[in-house]
């Protein structure tokens, strides 16, 4: 929404897969960190050593879906011959500089992967099981109110930054 410019809190938001509204989740769901796989450089012309990165590489991403129970959202996860869509779609609550007034604004993150782990987690008499399953993931799109901010595919050669395609150049060499 234009003018709503000081994000403040995540009001709300929803995991979806294949476009269905998933249940049994827990109310916490990590993004993972985008490190960047570098070289370290050195020799004539450099004054030291450098890490370079090597652009629009980076290391192993990885995801934990948490689940309050086992459920049947849990068990299709688990087909290896299957990726997993996710959509996590949220409401940002946000303040207008100027008058201090609230608004909203839509964050979407877009993930697909395979699962490498599950765990079913434990049985307690009025508890929660605590049950997970972590996805490797291959791609990963952060939009903010319908726009894209990141987008990493890593299968197919593509990294985009607000809307710039950083890999362009080198995908017309290969």
């Amino acid at each position: 929404m234009a003018g709503y410019n000081l994000p403040t809190v995540t009001n709300t938001y929803n995991v979806y897969k294949k476009g269905n509204a998933m249940i049994g989740l827990s109310d916490e769901v990590t993004i993972p960190d985008f490190e960047a796989i570098t070289e370290e450089m050195s020799g004539s012309g450099l004054l030291g050593k450098i890490q370079e990165a090597v652009m629009g590489h980076f290391g192993s991403q990885s995801m934990e879906i948490p689940f309050l129970n086992l459920d049947d959202d849990i068990f299709s996860f688990a087909d290896p011959l299957e990726v997993i869509d996710l959509n996590l779609r949220a409401a940002q609550q946000q303040l207008k500089k100027d008058k201090g007034t609230a608004g909203y604004r839509g964050i979407r993150i877009a993930v697909r992967g395979k699962m490498v782990s599950f765990k079913p987690g434990v049985l307690k008499q009025g508890g929660r099981m605590n049950a997970s399953v972590k996805l490797e993931l291959h791609y990963i799109l952060i939009e903010i109110d319908g726009e894209t901010k990141l987008e990493l595919d890593k299968l197919n050669s593509v990294y985009r930054v607000n809307g710039k395609d950083i890999m362009e150049e080198m995908r017309q060499y290969c």
